[in-house]
Order: structure tokens, then C-alpha cells, then sequence
């Protein structure tokens, strides 16, 4: 799909001047009665903050930890940790090596992506945030940089390692979208001369800013990178099966986990400037800025602090086919959001096999066979990859 397509299609479902900045979210039920009974099985363990999974087309599996560290899960269930070079990773607080991407030519280039904190680039010299392209052996036993940086410069809270976002995915048309956090500065958001607080697009041989991007003629050099701001804090990116349609999972503050559905050149709405401070009591979408796009999904009070993201596609799913997942990481578990076809929310509920069982959730993944891959977000090697599939 070209740049122009996607622009238009993912105007779909935006908000008419009536319902700007309202948000109405059905209550949570229960699965629908076609729902397919799930199977769960565990496919690695003693895994410590895995925060993300891809499955390449050989069937492999690759899973990063925030800490750092790559891990590779073989068709035959063979478990590899990748020899990899981490030495200048940045992890603290929330953030480390986080996102992670498949090239979709993989099988020819056996290329990568990943979205971590680095120890320098920072506008001091101290930490930022990078997207790195890396390729992976033929047997699974190392990673080679290859690209490092693709995309420099990205910034990184250097106190607590807040809001770093930094989920990779790639869009429609090919282009990469970057997923940055706001770092916990209140200004961000709704400053186009900072890659933090946005979703970024840039093509994913050269790191430069993608072709159609909305603020490529504005003269902040940062402005070209930038899809949509007034994000705080994107944890998640999904693409609609089928669609030009690309989601946003972000963390809320004190109310208002949010999804939204990403138009380009869009402005999302958070500004917590407030009184000099970084206010977290004010409204995820500012109803003061006239243009802010409201959410599809809105969590209210409480938050759930929702993570990963990913669509569930193919017959096998019957009735949860279609279905936007979330990873849920306040509360535990995985919620599930159906979507009509312009992305406006019709109902939202738990998927019973994955509830109070394994804890908290940071990623679910469809997988390129079908099935669904989840990470689990406990902490101290007890985490675990899961398989998901109908019975």
C-alpha cells in the first residue's frame, strides 16, 4: 500500500465534531458463546521481563528481555540464547531492550529490529534510545549488528528510565513505526521538535524519516521522523489484518489507559503541563486542544496499564477471530476489544484461559502459523513464553 493509501485509510473512524473527545466504552462481559476454548502451553521459561516476541518464517521464535539478552525458541522446541553484544544496553526502571521486529524479507537478509536504551546520545552525552537493525545467524547462536544506530537520538529519562515507550512495528506499506514514551516531561507530547511522545515512521533500510510523512517540510530536523504526537506513553502497536488501519496502546496517569486508532499528522492529546509540573490528574485527551482525536478504548478508573498488542486473524479462532489483544499489567491477564470495521469499539471482555493464572502480561503475538504468543511481566526468572491455540 503506498503512502497516500494508508494516509486515507487510516482516516477511517475518526471522530466527527459531535463526539470529539468522548469516549464511550461498553462495560466488560463475558466471551462470546462461539468462543473456542484455548490451550496453553508453556514453550520457554526462566525467562526474566520478556517484553517482546516475533516468530520469523521458518517458524523460530525470538524473544527479548529487558535487561538484555536474546532468546531463541528453534520449531523443534530447542531453547538458544544468542550470543549478542549488549554492552552498552541502558535498563533501568522502564526501560532496556524492549521492542522487537521482524523484517519482512527475513528469510532472504535474516534481518531485525530492536528498540532499547543505550548509555549515550543523549543531547548531555548521557542515555537515549535507539532502533538498532541486527541480523541473526543461520544456526540461532548470535546476533550481529548491523545498523547501530538506524535510528539515533531518541530521548531517554535519565533519572528513573520513565516512559520510553519504544514498540516496533511495521505498518502497512513497510515502513517501520516507532512507538516513543514522553520520558516523563511535560512539555513533550506536543513538541514536534522531539522524537519523545510520538509515534515515528522511517524506512527501515536507511532509518531516514519514510516518504509522505505529514511534517517532513517543517525545519525542525526531528519533525520529518514524526507520524502522530501527544502520545505519553506507547507500549503498543497493532496492525489490522486486511486494513490500513495501525493502533496505539498507551499507559495513562491517573485515569485513562487509551487505544487509539492512528491518523497521520494526528495529535492524540496529552499536554500535562499544568502549573510547571508534570500533572498527572489531567485528562489523557486535553478537551482544551480543539484538535486532539479522542480514543476508541478508554480504561477510565481504574487504569490497567495495557502493554503489547495484537490482532487475532484465521478461521481456526471462530468467533475471537478478529479480536484486538491487550497485555494487561496492573491487573493480570489479557483483554480482549472487539472493533467494527471504521475502529470504533462494540465490546470488550477477559479471555478466561490466560486470567489470574500467569500473572501479569506484556506481549501477546499472533504468530506467522497462527497460533498466539504471550510474554509474561513477573520479574525475578520466573517469567515464561506461551503458546496459544484453539482447541
Amino acid at each position: 500500500m503506498g503512502a497516500a493509501l494508508l494516509l486515507a485509510a487510516c482516516s477511517a473512524g475518526s471522530a466527527d465534531d459531535d463526539g470529539a473527545n468522548q469516549v464511550s466504552t461498553p462495560p466488560t462481559t463475558s466471551p462470546p458463546t462461539g468462543a473456542p476454548g484455548l490451550e496453553v502451553t508453556v514453550v520457554a521459561d526462566g525467562l526474566d521481563h520478556p517484553w517482546d516476541v516475533a516468530q520469523t518464517p521458518d517458524g523460530t521464535l525470538l524473544v527479548d528481555e529487558r535487561a538484555g539478552g536474546l532468546t531463541a525458541v528453534l520449531p523443534d522446541g530447542t531453547v538458544r540464547e544468542m550470543s549478542a553484544d549488549f554492552g552498552d544496553l541502558y535498563a533501568r526502571g522502564e526501560t532496556g531492550l524492549m521492542g522487537l521486529a521482524v523484517d519482512p524479507g527475513f528469510a532472504e537478509n535474516r534481518r531485525f529490529y530492536t528498540c532499547q536504551g543505550v548509555t549515550d546520545g543523549g543531547p548531555d552525552g548521557g542515555p537515549s534510545i535507539e532502533v538498532i537493525a541486527w541480523t541473526a545467524a543461520d544456526d540461532w547462536s548470535t546476533a550481529t549488528r548491523v545498523a547501530d544506530p538506524l535510528v539515533p537520538g531518541i530521548p531517554a529519562n535519565e533519572q528513573s528510565g520513565r516512559h520510553g515507550g519504544c514498540r516496533v512495528e511495521f505498518g502497512p506499506d513497510g515502513a517501520l513505526l516507532i512507538g516513543t514514551g514522553d520520558n516523563a516531561v511535560g512539555t513533550n507530547p506536543q513538541d514536534l521538535g522531539t522524537l519523545a511522545g510520538k509515534v515515528l515512521r522511517v524506512d527501515p533500510e536507511t532509518g531516514e524519516p519514510a516518504e509522505g510523512n505529514p511534517f517532513a517540510d517543517r525545519a525542525d530536523p526531528e519533525a520529518a521522523y514524526i507520524w502522530t504526537y501527544g502520545h505519553r506513553n506507547v507500549q503498543g502497536l497493532a496492525v489490522r489484518p486486511g486494513t490500513g488501519q495501525v493502533f496505539s496502546v498507551e499507559h495513562g496517569p491517573d485515569v485513562d489507559d487509551e487505544v487509539n486508532l492512528l491518523q497521520a499528522g494526528a495529535n492524540y492529546g496529552w499536554d500535562p503541563v499544568g502549573s510547571g509540573r508534570y500533572d498527572e490528574s489531567v485528562p489523557m485527551t486535553d478537551p482544551a486542544l480543539p484538535a486532539a482525536v479522542p480514543a476508541v478504548w478508554s480504561s477510565g478508573d481504574p487504569t490497567i496499564a495495557p502493554s503489547g498488542a495484537t490482532f487475532l486473524e484465521g478461521e481456526q479462532w471462530a468467533d475471537y477471530a478478529g479480536l484486538l489483544l491487550l497485555g494487561v499489567q496492573k491487573d493480570t491477564g489479557v483483554l480482549a476489544l472487539r472493533l467494527d470495521d471504521q475502529g470504533r469499539l462494540v465490546e470488550q471482555f477477559r479471555i478466561p484461559e490466560l486470567e489470574e493464572t500467569y500473572g501479569r502480561i506484556r506481549t501477546p503475538q499472533l504468530g506467522a502459523d497462527g497460533a498466539l504468543y504471550v510474554t509474561t511481566d513477573n520479574g525475578d526468572a520466573e517469567d515464561v513464553l506461551l503458546r496459544v491455540t484453539p482447541r
